[in-house]
């Protein structure tokens, strides 16, 4: 049974601006290699909730998953929530379950739970919390669709909720191969070499470094003994 897909979808102008550097992508792509779950698509986008939706949309129709990162925080600007709602079609507005989990949080810690922080609990129908161990204010998953916050850890301390309760696949193993050569001087018996290996992903990545022009020859699958073949294979053509 092959791996289920996935996409992500980076929402803030904070990130597009470059005021912000993204490894929330980054993170995720790591993580859903190692849960065989094949992550095929990331996506930027803007807070603006027609551009969210039509991405989302587009998205969660292509792929298994769709994983966001970013605006359902308790400013104006984070319109994550409401986006998603609409791309879904259903209602949204302060849920009992998330406004207790933040009410008690905020009396425990004697700050004011005000109407800036009750937008964090704001949830579509239907949508069930994804657990925020951090600063408790959670996310949630509607359809195929798991929606986090954009801060790096806990985006992550999310993700290993969500991933807890998903299938996983076989997760992707590689092979590398550096080699002191160009990439033009490879490319021919290393393009030969993945047509033979159709099920096997190949890419060359050249550098320079200390004066030394070379290339790294790195090969991916799932399946170790048939990896390992063609590592052989490339090595003796590289030889």
């Amino acid at each position: 049974m092959p791996n289920a897909t996935a996409a992500m979808l980076v929402i803030g102008d904070e990130i597009l601006s470059g005021r912000t550097r993204d490894s929330n992508s980054h993170h995720l792509a790591q993580e859903l290699t190692a849960a065989g779950i094949d992550l095929r698509e990331v996506r930027f986008v803007a807070d603006d909730q027609a551009a969210i939706v039509e991405a989302l949309n587009a998205l969660r129709r292509a792929y298994d998953h769709v994983f966001t990162s970013g605006g359902i925080g308790p400013t104006h600007d984070d319109i994550t929530a409401d986006a998603v709602a609409a791309a879904f079609g259903v209602h949204i507005d302060v849920r009992a379950d998330a406004a207790a989990l933040l009410g008690a949080h905020y009396e425990k810690t004697g700050r004011d739970f005000n109407e800036a922080r009750k937008r964090m609990a704001r949830i579509p129908d239907t949508a069930t919390l994804i657990e925020n161990p951090v600063s408790v204010a959670p996310g949630f998953t509607i359809g195929n669709v798991h929606v986090m916050a954009g801060v790096p850890n806990v985006f992550h301390a999310m993700l290993a909720g969500v991933l807890s309760g998903l299938a996983k696949g076989q997760p992707l193993l590689s092979r590398s191969l550096r080699v002191e050569r160009g990439e033009g001087d490879i490319a021919g018996p290393f393009g030969a070499l993945a047509t033979e290996y159709p099920d096997l992903s190949m890419g060359s990545y050249p550098f320079v470094q200390d004066g030394v022009t070379g290339t790294n020859l790195v090969i991916r699958g799932t399946d170790a003994a048939r990896l390992d073949e063609a590592m052989a294979r490339l090595t003796d053509l590289t030889a």
